[in-house]
């Protein structure tokens, strides 16, 4: 009996000891949308840091977007690769073998990549991807090695594309030159009458639209400080609302309005004989965050998220392109400038002037591209509440669509006092039918529910 006990000890013991030494299923590891809306809000934060522009900033949200929406369509069968759909895009490398390979992982280390390289502070971006890194190389190395190793190779891929659209050749071309004698002409403005932002940027190559003046607008009103004129008018107007506004208080809503859509990215303070900025968000960045809540609100997948990105991101980079050809052809002086000079010397808008010149209102023209990409995603009758600016002390703001929450954009710049209203309206105008255009254009997906592409 005892020698029968100690066979079946043996034997289990044998077993056990056999069972220890065999390797663990490895886990998978598992890249939720919250993943992907992590690296986005990363970049934006970055970008705030650096402060970048308004157009540069469209840019950097765009690449990255499309990089990692390739990755992920290429699974997809409902689908379409953005290869030949963009402009001198091809389509991205193969992957050297599919086993262990994880899309979605490769995809956002796509996304990743991209960021680091198109900002100026790597530093803040590499720290929360080693850390995915080294999570993912202690879950599973093979996948994450090997998903890796296809999420940089399609980055590559892509930024061999990016260095091709004349970004870096316009950092050397001669900054603008102000016309001084000319009353029409735009110049520089109170408290850092700073130069001109951008003004090449009609140079940058498009995504979708033929070209930056594919989408001209009408001209605006013709100059003349006669008291009869539509220009004149516009600019009493400006005056007038400001006047208006002011006397209500602080508890004005037009105030509310004209603060939630600042989104100037560098707003100049001065106390004393110092001078320094404030950091905001660009209007791009806000309409990006209202793609976030909106897909967030959707329950969307990563693929539906990255879908949602890469469509707002393209048509907000070309409506920049777009609206940026206009103001330095127009070169049309702000309301502050005139104001100060023919009606009160102390005048200031409620909103500070950022440094281009006036025409046609950049929020409206990337408003109303932006509302009409995420119309054909989600529909016209999408609510959502905005509190893209919770960070920036402002509340929460309701919108019954994204067309609404777009007039309500281009209207706060009157509001504000740095536009006209031909720059408001016609902005709106050229910035829906660039929308529109994209949406005819951009063949993003076989069978959409949705009104467009």
């Amino acid at each position: 009996m005892n020698t029968l006990l100690s066979r079946y000890f043996g034997i289990l013991l044998l077993v056990l000891s056999f069972t220890a030494c065999e390797e663990k299923p490895l886990e998978p590891i598992v890249i939720s949308a919250e993943d992907f809306h992590t690296s986005v809000n990363n970049v934006t934060e970055v970008m705030i840091h650096d402060i970048f522009s308004p157009p540069q900033a469209s840019r950097i949200y765009a690449y990255p977007n499309v990089a990692a929406y390739e990755i992920l369509a290429s699974t997809r069968s409902e689908y379409n690769s953005l290869a030949t759909q963009l402009t001198d895009f091809t389509t991205i490398p193969e992957p050297a073998t599919t086993e262990n390979l994880n899309y979605e992982l490769a995809a956002l280390v796509a996304h990743m990549d991209l960021s680091r390289r198109l900002v100026f502070s790597e530093d803040m971006i590499t720290p929360y991807r080693d850390s995915l890194y080294q999570l993912w190389n202690t879950k599973n190395e093979k996948e994450y090695t090997t998903s890796k190793a296809y999420g940089l190779t399609v980055a590559d891929h892509v930024a061999a594309w990016m260095d091709k659209d004349l970004y870096k050749e316009t950092r050397t071309m001669p900054k603008f030159s102000v016309i001084t004698d000319d009353p029409s002409r735009w110049q520089p403005t109170p408290p850092a009458y700073a130069d001109g932002i951008e003004p090449h940027w009609n140079k940058i190559r498009p995504f979708v639209i033929d070209s930056a003046a594919q989408f001209k607008p009408v001209p605006p009103p013709a100059f003349s400080m006669d008291e009869s004129s539509n220009f004149y008018k516009e600019l009493k107007e400006v005056y007038d609302i400001s006047e208006s506004i002011t006397k209500q208080g602080d508890n004005a809503e037009e105030i509310a309005i004209a603060q939630f859509w600042d989104c100037n990215p560098y707003v100049s303070v001065t106390r004393g004989h110092l001078m320094f900025a404030t950091k905001k968000i660009t209007p791009g960045a806000h309409w990006i965050g209202i793609a976030k809540i909106a897909s967030r609100n959707a329950g969307h997948d990563p693929m539906q998220t990255m879908y949602t990105y890469t469509k707002t991101s393209i048509a907000i980079a070309d409506a920049f392109i777009s609206c940026w050809d206009e103001k330095y052809r127009s070169n049309l002086v702000r309301p502050e400038t005139l104001i100060n000079e023919h009606f009160n010397d102390s005048w200031q808008p409620i909103l500070q002037t950022p440094p281009f010149p006036e025409y046609v209102s950049g929020h409206s023209v990337v408003s109303g591209a932006a509302s009409e990409a995420l119309t054909s995603i989600f529909g016209d009758g999408f609510s959502f509440v905005d509190d893209t600016e919770l960070p920036y002390g402002l509340p929460v703001r309701s919108f019954s669509s994204f067309r609404a929450a777009a007039s309500e954009a281009a209207i706060s710049r009157l509001y504000g006092g740095i536009h006209y209203r031909a720059a408001v309206d016609n902005g709106l105008v050229q910035g829906k039918n660039i929308g529109r255009f994209i949406n005819a254009s951009l063949k993003m997906k076989i069978n959409n529910a949705q009104a467009s592409n």
